[in-house]
């Protein structure tokens, strides 16, 4: 379970900051979400950013846009290959022309943030958590739900990989690829973790950039949930520990 202390208590090892020092990490608690179906209030936040990015990539293609440019470096940094395992906001952001999948209103959301903004970001069921959430590179051993034909099978991290867990295990892999099936969100989440990845494209821009990712998540959160609770917190690279 979580308490008061857990946005508090989230944690960057240091191994990851050694990756890349200018890492930030924008986290947003929200509890007393109001969950469901996609609807038209979550649609237009969705359609509304896929205009945005498409008129980046009428001049540029998805994986020279600059921010996610920088997170292909990064990914290459801990032995991904960036054009077999896409950051998560490339791989919305390259789905754009064709339609981005509507899933339910809270997932649509947080993708509208990270196709407008072209940031990765992720979101979870935060009453899933047991432990604090920290970014760490992985032993090898750690277990990752996930599901496979539609059965529950376990994975595990290569050793070094760079992952988010908590006290059971792997909640995302590779930084920001792939999520568990445990802490995923669905239908009925009501309190939820939000989870946004920002590096410098020019030396010390990332503060700015995390800044808006901040403040995109808590209005969009606020504009499909009006009345949740909803705190904050910017984790730095600098502050690893």
């Amino acid at each position: 379970m979580v308490d008061d202390t857990w946005l508090t208590s989230a944690f960057i090892a240091p191994e990851v900051a050694a990756l890349r020092p200018d890492y930030r990490c924008v986290l947003v608690t929200a509890t007393e979400l109001r969950p469901g179906p996609g609807d038209a209030v979550s649609d237009a936040l969705l359609t509304a950013a896929e205009d945005v990015a498409q008129a980046a990539l009428a001049t540029i293609p998805a994986d020279q846009l600059p921010h996610i440019a920088a997170w292909r470096e990064a990914f290459r940094a801990f032995g991904a290959k960036p054009q077999r395992t896409r950051n998560s906001a490339e791989a919305l952001v390259r789905r754009v022309g064709r339609g981005v999948p509507r899933i339910d209103r809270l997932t649509d959301t947080y993708n509208a943030v990270s196709i407008r903004l072209q940031v990765p970001v992720g979101g979870e069921n935060l009453a899933a958590y047991r432990g604090p959430l920290r970014l760490v590179r992985a032993t090898g051993e750690e277990e990752f739900p996930t599901l496979a034909s539609g059965a529950e099978v376990v994975e595990h991290p290569e050793p070094g990989e760079v992952v988010w867990r908590d006290d059971l295990g792997v909640t995302c892999r590779r930084w920001n690829w792939r999520q568990c099936d445990r802490t995923r969100l669905d239908g009925e989440t009501t309190e939820a973790v939000f989870i946004g990845d920002v590096l410098d494209v020019e030396p010390g821009d990332g503060a700015a950039r995390a800044a808006a990712v901040r403040e995109a998540l808590l209005q969009a959160l606020e504009h499909v949930s009006p009345g949740a609770t909803l705190d904050s917190r910017v984790l730095l690279a600098a502050d690893a520990r």
